[in-house]
């Protein structure tokens, strides 16, 4: 069945052709930094020259122009809740509990549209991302402290309220 002794050519080759060094892996334990660099950009962000076509960036609804909008309308729906607690006091929880997270959806627009301006994607890669991710984890840690806000005590206009008071 087996035969001992020297090894077949066609063995051979393929012992050779799976040791090769580009398939073999080496463990390191040094970090990789480089994706966290800053991007160099041309002067002026001018890619290419006269004569290539322009390249239209992706699509993205939330990055794009309807962020403006949603930033607007939340903007609008929070001037009758504001007004609320002076009108018909304090003991509303639902107008509170809305206007908590209309508030921390504007906040978070706002911060977003700051990311996007600052730490643009094409120039910071990586700190782009990392920068959205805190946000978003900020934003759902606020939720969270808005949810033990509203069911622990009276809410955002009664803590207000407090502090206004003292």
């Amino acid at each position: 069945m087996f035969a001992l002794g020297r090894p077949s050519i066609t063995s051979v080759g393929l012992l050779k052709s799976s040791l090769k060094p580009s398939t073999s892996r080496y463990i390191s334990l040094k970090p990789d930094f480089s994706k966290f660099k800053k991007i160099e950009q041309p002067a002026g962000f001018i890619v290419g020259t006269v004569n290539e076509p322009y390249k239209i960036p992706l699509v993205s609804f939330y990055d794009g122009g309807f962020h403006w909008s949603y930033e607007r309308m939340i903007a609008i729906g929070m001037i009758p809740l504001a007004m609320a607690p002076f009108i018909a006091g304090v003991e509303h929880p639902m107008i509170d509990s809305v206007f908590s997270v209309l508030l921390l959806f504007h906040c978070h627009a706002g911060f977003k549209s700051c990311i996007i301006d600052y730490i643009p994607q094409r120039v910071y890669n990586a700190w782009h991302g990392v920068a959205s991710k805190l946000l978003t984890l900020g934003t759902f840690i606020c939720m969270y402290g808005i949810y033990v806000l509203e069911t622990s005590s009276n809410g955002l206009f009664d803590l207000m309220k407090g502090l206004w008071m003292s």
